[in-house]
């Protein structure tokens, strides 16, 4: 029986969460969650479901036929909608492509450093992961020749772009060769679009434009600001839509009616939307800016999503005992980068900035003197 690993970042919550019920500020930076809450279209919409619709077990057409609107719009893609399966978020939608494209035992290629839950995710259901170490050289990312390179090949690959714990973005023409050598090697490809929207290099493409037989998994919660109402959907190749179909309702029957309302007109309200953007990317270079007065001048590439993944190795060997003492010591909960690597990953650590930018401005005057005060490792 395979155990999963423990998700630390959640531990890390805890705690801070605990500080704050006793009285202390607390500024959560542990987390890649909106501190916005949902659009007020949403809200609204959701209210006015409230007053008037029972609800019950339910799949949007509607939204379907929004987000493949979306995909037209955004990537000049036509997807049918009838390919789009809702679920209730982007981690039964990793659970539901997972179950669907493979087998227990099945050899699945991640990125190291990456999401925590690819790694246990697949341990929890009898797959086995292959990381893939991704360092500086290739901006944290995975490349066409790592894949070429596996031997035996296997039978899936997870890629992310942007991708958590770095914010890194595949170029176009490292997705299209990443899309050849699956294609050639029999590889099923699993893109984790979930940060799509979130983005301060331009345009990020999907991997469907390179690889109509991909599976994309995405979700309401980062671009949308709606993490709590538990929406997400899934992309299926033509192929294994049914197969599809058939896990997800017996393992998760349908996504949050009220939520899939709300999600729908969330969808029209884009201004609003993009307006997080700007904030995201006033805290990006505010952070950015003060890293070098942390004496933080070793990171991942933050171009996307809204991730700091910084080298503390300087001060530190155990990513989980400085972010619980940094948490103690000035209310600033991050994420140990353990979490997102298990070898190199003891000397990262990861700060969300999906907060206000006044709370960044008040992490960033404790955060100061408190690295200026540490002494080296």
């Amino acid at each position: 029986m395979s155990t999963p690993d423990p998700f630390r970042a959640i531990e890390i919550s805890r705690l801070a969460h605990r500080m704050k019920a006793e009285g202390t500020s607390v500024i959560h930076m542990e987390f890649g969650q909106p501190s916005t809450g949902a659009p007020a279209g949403a809200l609204a919409a959701a209210h006015q479901v409230l007053d008037a619709d029972a609800m019950g077990y339910w799949e949007s057409a509607p939204l379907c036929a929004a987000l493949s609107a979306r995909y037209r719009d955004l990537h000049s893609l036509e997807i049918e909608p009838g390919r789009i399966i809702l679920t209730c978020g982007a981690s039964p939608a990793l659970v539901l492509a997972l179950s669907t494209c493979f087998r227990p035992g099945d050899r699945v290629a991640v990125a190291r450093p990456g999401y925590v839950a690819y790694r246990n995710t697949l341990k929890a259901l009898h797959m086995v992961p292959v990381e893939l170490a991704c360092g500086a050289d290739s901006r944290y990312q995975l490349t066409a020749a790592m894949i070429e390179a596996l031997d035996p090949a296997p039978a899936g690959l997870i890629v992310a772009s942007p991708g958590n714990p770095t914010g890194s973005i595949l170029a176009a023409e490292d997705m299209a060769a990443i899309a050849v050598v699956c294609r050639a090697r029999g590889i099923q490809i699993i893109s984790d679009e979930i940060y799509h929207g979130l983005s301060y290099v331009g345009p990020v493409p999907s991997m469907l434009e390179f690889e109509p037989e991909a599976v994309v998994i995405n979700s309401f919660s980062k671009y949308f600001s709606m993490a709590g109402w538990r929406l997400g959907w899934m992309v299926a190749p033509a192929a294994l839509r049914e197969r599809a179909r058939a896990y997800v309702g017996n393992l998760f029957l349908t996504a949050p009616s009220l939520s899939q309302h709300a999600g729908l007109a969330a969808m029209d309200c884009i201004d609003e939307l993009e307006g997080h953007i700007e904030v995201y990317r006033r805290n990006r270079a505010l952070i950015l800016e003060a890293l070098p007065r942390l004496g933080l001048t070793s990171i991942a590439p933050p171009d996307g999503a809204f991730y700091i993944w910084a080298d503390v190795g300087h001060l530190t060997r155990d990513s989980m005992a400085f972010c619980t003492r940094l948490l103690t010591e000035t209310g600033v909960a991050t994420a140990p980068g353990v979490d997102f690597d298990p070898v190199e990953g003891h000397h990262f650590i990861r700060f969300s900035f999906a907060v206000s930018t006044p709370q960044v401005e008040e992490a960033l005057r404790r955060l100061e003197p408190w690295f200026a005060a540490q002494p080296l490792s």
